[in-house]
């Protein structure tokens, strides 16, 4: 499924809108990995933990969206916005929320 940031895809027209979707993935932190994180982040380093969970999150919520996609009968979904919200006690929940515009292209 074509999935993009653009109202539109250059070479098809957008026959039908079939609704907004959303995909959503929530990913607890881990205290830890945050204790090693902030060491490296100290020291300069890129925390590989942190980085992986994110982008797992990531395909969960992508995945999701697509399937809600599908589930609307579109074959792409245009107009995506990510959003990334920190929640819960002390910050220690993210929520990455991907949401778009479920279309059939022709």
């Amino acid at each position: 499924m074509l999935k993009t940031t653009t109202p539109s895809v250059q070479g098809h027209s957008i026959k039908e809108y079939k609704g907004v979707v959303v995909g959503e993935a929530v990913v607890g932190a881990n205290i830890f990995r945050d204790l090693f994180a902030s060491i490296r982040d100290i020291v300069g380093s890129h925390s590989g933990a942190y980085e992986k969970e994110l982008a797992k999150a990531r395909e969960e919520a992508f995945k999701e969206l697509e399937e809600k996609a599908i589930e609307a009968g579109a074959n792409a979904v245009v107009g995506i916005d990510l959003d990334y919200e920190v929640v819960g006690e002390k910050g220690s929940i993210l929520m990455i929320s991907i949401s778009g515009t479920a279309v059939v292209l022709s």
